[in-house]
């Protein structure tokens, strides 16, 4: 079964979130992963708005997703995320 990383980021520092970005793709596909939606501007139509930019990643399976959040390679460029942005990340399985 297919599983999705969610996303839920407010970027505090746009220049240095670059450089995260810049890295992720490349151990996305790495482990497996796609971008299903990388965005901003989520127009919200229930509740409270978490954050202004959403992104969902797709891997094959709960294991891919997992090996990629906890890879080497991720978690030497996570630190980036967290110096430029709040938010969170849940793993959920999916069709």
């Amino acid at each position: 079964m297919a599983a999705y990383l969610l996303a839920q980021i407010s970027i505090t520092d746009p220049e240095a979130y670059k450089l995260y970005t810049a890295q992720t793709p490349g151990v996305i596909q790495q482990y497996g992963g796609r971008f299903i939606v990388r965005g901003g501007n989520p127009e919200v139509l229930e509740g409270e708005p978490v954050s202004s930019r959403v992104v969902i990643l797709e891997f094959p399976d709960m294991a891919a997703a997992k090996r990629f959040y906890d890879s080497p390679e991720y978690q030497k460029i996570l630190p980036l995320r967290f110096a430029a942005a709040t938010g969170r990340a849940t793993l959920l399985e999916g069709v």
